[in-house]
């Protein structure tokens, strides 16, 4: 016996005039803030400066948001955004690629960790691989109650048709990445609290980009093509794009078990 849902919730809370209040934004704003509270109880317990607290999540924000946009424009839509570059700078529209973030977040940690003493590179990462786990998963959220970045249909007598979309009944493949990126949460937390991650430093992170990035390679399988140009490919975008992600985090997660490291 099958199941199918009916999805058609309004993604907008409530409008004023020409201002709404989104689940998505919301969904961000909460990611934001309980990250927020996470780094903060991380960097007392360690004995860290809360006061650089703030510069950090300056430039995590920047990194997400200006990472993931290019990610968009570069390897999902290079041909719309040559023909429109304007519509670069409007991230309202939506069009933010997971892979920019990754790469973003990267770079923008590394000048931060440079201007931090006392703070490694590989030591930030791992705790930022937390907040970013969670905020992953309710984005993921926000993606399925926009009707976005859908699954195929399944083919047969269960899945969720999106209303606002189309007749289909197809596979939440938000919800699956959003089930994986909250696991991840809890186990990088449970690890955060078992290992001694000062002196491996790197294994947060590493599980988060093997695990993560693998179920995200998985996933592709069974979403719609984010880009015109890639259905002919063995691959998707999205899954060409995981390799490399995934082979840095084998690594991680390799040179972390391998010894304790004192990385300064």
């Amino acid at each position: 016996m099958g199941l199918i849902i009916t999805w058609d919730i309004n993604p907008e809370i409530f409008r004023l005039g020409g201002f709404s209040i989104r689940w998505y934004g919301l969904l961000f704003a909460f990611a934001f803030l309980f990250g927020t509270l996470l780094i903060t109880r991380f960097f007392k317990n360690e004995g860290k400066s809360v006061e650089s607290i703030d510069r950090l999540l300056i430039y995590m924000l920047a990194a997400v948001v200006i990472g993931a946009r290019l990610g968009e424009v570069l390897f999902y839509n290079p041909g719309y955004f040559l023909r429109h570059p304007l519509e670069i700078l409007m991230t309202w529209k939506g069009g933010l690629a997971s892979h920019g973030a990754v790469v973003g977040i990267l770079v923008a940690v590394y000048f931060y960790s440079k201007k931090t003493p006392g703070q490694p590179y590989l030591w930030v990462l791992d705790r930022i691989a937390i907040i970013v786990a969670l905020g992953g998963g309710l984005i993921r959220i926000g993606n399925f109650i926009n009707s976005e970045i859908l699954g195929r249909p399944t083919l047969g007598d269960w899945g969720i048709i999106f209303k606002r979309v189309d007749n289909l009944p197809r596979h939440p493949a938000q919800l699956y990445e959003s089930f994986t990126y909250l696991s991840l949460f809890v186990i990088l937390l449970i690890l955060y609290r078992i290992f001694e991650t000062e002196k491996r430093q790197g294994l947060l992170l590493g599980v988060f980009l093997s695990i993560g990035f693998t179920a995200r390679f998985v996933i592709e399988f069974v979403k719609e093509s984010q880009t015109s140009f890639d259905e002919t490919w063995m691959l998707s975008m999205g899954q060409w794009l995981s390799i490399p992600v995934i082979l840095l985090g084998v690594y991680l997660l390799a040179r972390a078990l391998k010894k304790e490291q004192n990385i300064a």
